[in-house]
């Protein structure tokens, strides 16, 4: 859990002395004006810079969550600052939001007049609705983790066009509802199923009905996971509004779009999805490396489904300031979608070095799972300290981002953060 304490500091000691701090000078290699040293700053790898300021998000929260920093307002989507994501479970409040389309009115919703059809490539079509699911089916709850498949795109260059998210489009809770293996097994899914098509009660951005904001879909045998939910309950609590509000799938470790809000429909096909953006160059990734800048051809896009192995530095914020002596802990999660987290390390002097974090084990896959570090800079100066995972076929994190890609998709680049040790 988060160090109340030091998350309420003097907001002073979360901010880099100066807005535009340069390096001056060779061996003492200061921060202009405010006297600072960086040791190891001889290890930095050549291209990187040092980590610049916490960015601060501006406008008016949505009822419900606190701050977050807001992305954009027409779809609504906000991330999460790394140093709210320190808890095992995301709190309701503190849960990412990405959105396609325009929000549904649920005014006088109830677990009797919302209904989800299941039909297609079905041997019985089914309507059931969330009574219907809470009565029939037996009830499971995991912690999953939801990660919108452009997390990190601001930093790919020459930029990516969508919303710019750095590093909070994320978030791991507690979901409960059924297994969709269970349901689509009392259907009857014939052998003639492929993938499967999803869809909500949002509405496109123009306002046109006939159009879906997002209708995404996942491979059949992805859909007859055991950890493939349809979820009614977050935290034990009902679903947040904008995360999904009364009905949501659950696709663990495939992008967030898959995990279909508002959940009306799942169409079972007998090919591949096409619904909205299911096509084109929407989450999809080149089949083969490109040089920045590149246009890839259509036909030359592959659809994404596990996420890369990732983790994220939750706790101290970045900017702190810590006294000289003894050591600094240092706390985070990783997370993976292709296999399962294998450890985490944690460099001090811009990875030169390494230092293996304890990592906690997972209440179930598809979890993130917690690390944590103790690490003791040798005197007084800027610090940055960086996390490494890894998974179980051996894949680490890249120091910078990997392959670029048109839509700065699956950015797995390491998390660092910055701190002032005085």
């Amino acid at each position: 859990m988060a160090d109340e304490g030091t998350r309420k500091e003097d907001a002073s000691n979360a901010l880099i002395p100066s807005r535009r701090a340069m390096l001056m000078g060779t061996g003492a290699a200061l921060f202009a004006g405010a006297g600072i040293p960086v040791p190891f700053l001889d290890k930095l790898p050549r291209g990187m810079r040092l980590l610049a300021e916490a960015q601060e998000g501006t406008g008016a929260m949505p009822e419900g969550k606190e701050g977050l920093t807001i992305l954009g307002d027409r779809p609504i989507n906000m991330e999460t600052p790394p140093h709210l994501l320190d808890d095992d479970v995301t709190p309701a409040k503190h849960f990412f939001v990405r959105n396609n389309g325009l929000p549904p009115d649920v005014e006088g919703v109830t677990d009797e007049t919302w209904k989800l059809t299941i039909d297609g490539e079905v041997e019985r079509p089914l309507e059931l609705s969330i009574a219907d699911l809470k009565r029939d089916f037996e009830p499971v709850t995991l912690r999953l983790f939801v990660e919108c498949a452009g997390n990190g795109r601001k930093f790919y260059r020459p930029a990516a066009s969508g919303n710019q998210w750095t590093f909070g489009g994320v978030s791991c809770a507690d979901w409960t509802g059924v297994r969709l293996k269970d349901v689509l097994e009392r259907a009857g899914v014939k052998k003639s199923a492929v993938y499967t098509g999803h869809y909500g009660a949002d509405t496109h951005l123009s306002g046109d009905p006939s159009k879906e904001a997002i209708s995404r879909g996942v491979p059949i045998e992805k859909a007859l996971d055991p950890h493939s939910m349809i979820a009614w309950s977050m935290n034990g609590e009902d679903i947040p509004y904008l995360n999904g509000y009364p009905l949501r799938l659950m696709m663990p470790g495939y992008p967030g779009s898959c995990s279909q809000k508002w959940l009306t429909r799942i169409w079972i096909r007998d090919q591949v999805h096409d619904g909205q953006k299911m096509q084109g160059q929407s989450y999809r990734l080149p089949a083969y490396p490109v040089a920045p800048g590149t246009t890839v051809p259509d036909e030359d896009m592959k659809i994404i489904e596990g996420l890369p192995i990732k983790s994220l530095i939750t706790f101290p914020q970045t900017g702190t300031r810590k006294k000289l002596g003894g050591p600094i802990t240092v706390r985070g999660h990783a997370w993976c979608g292709e296999a399962d987290v294998a450890k985490v390390d944690v460099s001090l002097d811009f990875g030169e070095t390494w230092t293996q974090a304890e990592l906690a084990p997972a209440p179930n896959r598809f979890s993130w799972r917690r690390f944590t570090a103790a690490i003791t800079p040798p005197q007084q100066g800027y610090y940055e300290i960086w996390a490494r995972a890894t998974d179980t076929n051996g894949k680490s994190q890249p120091a910078t981002t990997p392959g670029w890609n048109p839509h700065g998709y699956n950015n797995n680049m390491q998390h660092r953060i910055a701190v002032f040790v005085i």
